[in-house]
């Protein structure tokens, strides 16, 4: 069984994989699609019993363990600031969200709905992306927090990447929600500094490779 602090760890990775996918998309209009799959299961996985079932296992969330480590220990340049900033508007936007009870249910209602078609990734990840991000439309772009995507307009203009950012984007809020739901807070970012970087290279240093 993991400890507490473990699945808090893996909770926020899911937030950091988030946040580097979402600035990937907008720069370049790639992403790795196996991490984009891990963090979209995540989304049509509603009951739990450890924090690595979001992502379908530890390795699902590789990306945002290794993006959490640098992040925690001050290795992330001046092109990895936004993800930074994207993880913290993530940690915001999902105190908002929290706050409403009736998008919370319409959000999890339409999931549950969407799930049903989205039992393949692999072959069906644009349709997916395409189906949360009108969720998302629908429900957090009402808010008045927005998550600001910068990136290079050609990318953010061609519609598959919006969808994808949209769905990577609740995605993201899904693990924050997770992390809140574990004790997690933004203050304990500072104090637990050190434990969660050390959790977070464990976690990733454990994966097999592949």
């Amino acid at each position: 069984m993991r400890s507490h602090l473990e699945q808090q760890t893996l909770a926020l990775a899911g937030v950091a994989q988030a946040a580097r996918l979402v600035d990937q998309v907008s720069k370049t209009g790639t992403y790795p699609v196996e991490f984009l799959e891990s963090s979209l299961h995540s989304l049509f996985t509603f009951e739990i019993d450890d924090a690595a079932d979001l992502f379908g296992g530890v390795g699902g969330v590789k990306l945002g363990l290794d993006n959490l480590s640098a992040m925690l220990s001050n290795r992330q340049g001046e092109e990895n600031r936004d993800t930074i900033r994207y993880v913290f508007n993530l940690l915001y936007l999902e105190r908002k969200f929290a706050a409403s009870d009736e998008m919370m249910s319409v959000v999890r209602s339409r999931l549950e709905h969407a799930s049903f078609n989205a039992e393949h990734f692999a072959s069906h990840v644009n349709d997916t992306c395409h189906a949360v991000s009108g969720i998302y439309q629908d429900t957090l772009s009402k808010l008045r927090f927005r998550v600001k995507v910068t990136g290079a307009a050609q990318h953010l203009q061609d519609p598959r990447n919006a969808d994808i950012i949209r769905a990577v984007l609740l995605a993201g809020l899904r693990s924050a929600f997770l992390w809140r739901q574990l004790g997690g807070r933004r203050w304990k970012l500072l104090f637990q500094r050190k434990q969660l970087l050390q959790t977070a290279q464990n976690l990733s240093r454990d994966l097999p490779l592949v």
